[in-house]
């Protein structure tokens, strides 16, 4: 096989606890991460008479060697045996960028477990994961595929299990900055570290998400969209933004809310997974 399209799905974090500060400058963090069925596709195509590694229709506003799918092609190749053949990367984009939903670290995933695929590396999950962590601290969560509890700053992950719901995730028309929301001078950041119980057993009335008051108050488009989705139940913040969801036991339920929105939310409706839809077809692929 010389021409492979996979899924790069998104990410909600169902919640997201701030423990402390690091000596290191980065946030002691527990979070609890699951797929959508929804996001990008990454077309990966090897190019025997084309060495090198090529981002075709680059996203605009992203240098090619600057995107995190590229770096992820360049990071593998280092580690992979001289004279392997070129390819060429294309990304359909449906993830927002910095909304929160894992876009970029999804693609540098996709790509990681693609070429593993496409150059018969033969890898390891444990490896190619090193590898991401490299990249982001979200990434290593899409490699292994399975929903997790992450830990330390994301990247010490136990499977987790929570219930496989429908989500309406409405994107509000801003850019958060993220190294804002972190150096906010009221950001909480002493959460107690909560047992894995509650969370594996999905007990979302003790869910929330630290970031969520700092980003209201520094995003009024945040705020007003979640004050419109909470009047039809809990609404959350995932990551530190801009994009919001609330869980809904049915896709007609989450689609009826949709149909209600006002004018000019942008969004979707997707469903909770707990395996990634990536691993579920490289497995296709076998």
């Amino acid at each position: 096989m010389t021409r492979i399209t996979l899924p790069s799905p998104a990410k909600l974090n169902l919640f997201l606890h701030i423990l402390g500060r690091r000596p290191d400058g980065y946030h002691e963090l527990q979070t609890l991460f699951q797929f959508l069925d929804y996001g990008d596709d990454v077309t990966l195509s090897l190019t025997p008479d084309r060495p090198g590694i090529h981002m075709e229709d680059a996203i605009p506003g992203v240098p090619a060697e600057d995107n995190l799918a590229v770096r992820a092609a360049h990071a593998l190749a280092q580690k992979a045996p001289e004279g392997l053949c070129g390819v060429s990367i294309s990304i359909h984009k449906r993830l927002p960028m910095g909304g929160g939903l894992g876009g970029g670290s999804s693609n540098a995933a996709t790509t990681l477990l693609g070429l593993n695929y496409l150059w018969g590396l033969k890898l390891e999950l444990t490896e190619l994961a090193e590898i991401g962590l490299t990249l982001g601290a979200d990434v290593p969560v899409f490699v292994h595929g399975q929903a997790a509890i992450a830990e330390g700053v994301g990247e010490k992950l136990t499977p987790a299990f929570p219930p496989e719901d429908w989500f309406l995730v409405l994107n509000p028309d801003c850019n958060i900055n993220t190294g804002k929301i972190f150096s906010a001078q009221g950001l909480t950041r002493d959460t107690p570290k909560m047992t894995i119980a509650p969370a594996f057993e999905g007990d979302a009335s003790r869910y929330r998400n630290d970031c969520e008051d700092t980003v209201k108050e520094l995003y009024p488009e945040v705020r007003r969209s979640m004050e419109w989705l909470t009047q039809f139940g809990p609404a959350r913040l995932t990551g530190t933004g801009a994009c919001i969801f609330g869980r809904f036991p049915t896709e007609s339920a989450a689609r009826i809310i949709w149909e209600s929105k006002p004018s000019g939310i942008k969004g979707f409706v997707a469903k909770g997974v707990n395996r990634s839809p990536l691993h579920t077809k490289l497995t296709e692929l076998k």
